[in-house]
């Protein structure tokens, strides 16, 4: 009897055991699964203006979910100090779904005079093309990028034009800088020649980007679009 007992025991033992590999196979299948969904799904546009914008006035805290919600699909965590210090802006112009962004300065040193940066872009939306210039107690602004998550158009004055470019918004209205390449996650760029007029449009996943560069001040930048203002 007790050896029946035994036995009865160990057969439910390695059951229970089979029952838990079989799970844990089942978790990691999915969630290998998941990560693979997620590797070919791509990140599109869900908010427009009509979402920005109530009786003509830009509705802060709808982009700020515009922005969390991708934040969501890059797994980016969104700190307590993105709480405290991140901002959005339509640059006064209106058209936040086309032209606009989103950013937080991580560190912005007027005594060391360096500067670090993240860009967040929504789908097929635009940086005001802009140049800056020195300051009394500043230099030039120079400045380089690296693309995290999605992509960008990434567009100087200075070089050739390159074909098949991008439709820019009317609301932001004529632009110098036609020269232009595509830059993918991974790929660093630098600003080409100081002083000059550039700008950035992400692709129609968006895009995270991470820019350094020498202090921001804000008396030195300069629009295109002289009706912008950050």
């Amino acid at each position: 009897m007790k050896i029946f007992l035994f036995a009865c025991a160990c057969g439910i033992f390695s059951a229970c055991i089979e029952n838990a590999g079989n799970r844990q196979t089942a978790e990691i299948s999915d969630n290998k699964n998941v990560e693979q969904n997620k590797e070919t799904m791509k990140y599109s546009k869900k908010f427009t203006n009509a979402d920005f914008y109530k009786d003509g006035k830009f509705q802060q805290e709808v982009a700020m979910e515009a922005m969390k919600d991708m934040f969501k699909f890059y797994n980016v965590p969104f700190t307590e100090l993105m709480e405290k210090d991140m901002w959005v802006t339509d640059f006064g112009l209106g058209d936040f779904e086309n032209v606009g962004m989103g950013g937080i300065f991580w560190v912005n040193d007027p005594e060391y005079k360096y500067f670090a940066h993240a860009i967040y872009l929504l789908p097929g939306q635009m940086i005001p093309e802009h140049a800056h210039v020195a300051t009394p107690g500043f230099p030039a602004k120079h400045e380089s990028w690296m693309v995290e998550h999605g992509w960008v158009y990434n567009f100087s004055e200075v070089g050739e034009n390159t074909p098949n470019a991008p439709s820019v918004s009317p609301v932001h209205g004529p632009i110098k800088s036609k020269n232009f390449v595509v830059q993918k996650v991974g790929d660093v760029l630098r600003l080409k020649k100081l002083g000059t007029f550039h700008f950035m449009m992400a692709g129609p996943e968006g895009a995270i980007v991470d820019e350094w560069a020498c202090y921001h001040d804000n008396a030195g930048l300069r629009f295109t679009n002289q009706k912008a203002a950050l």
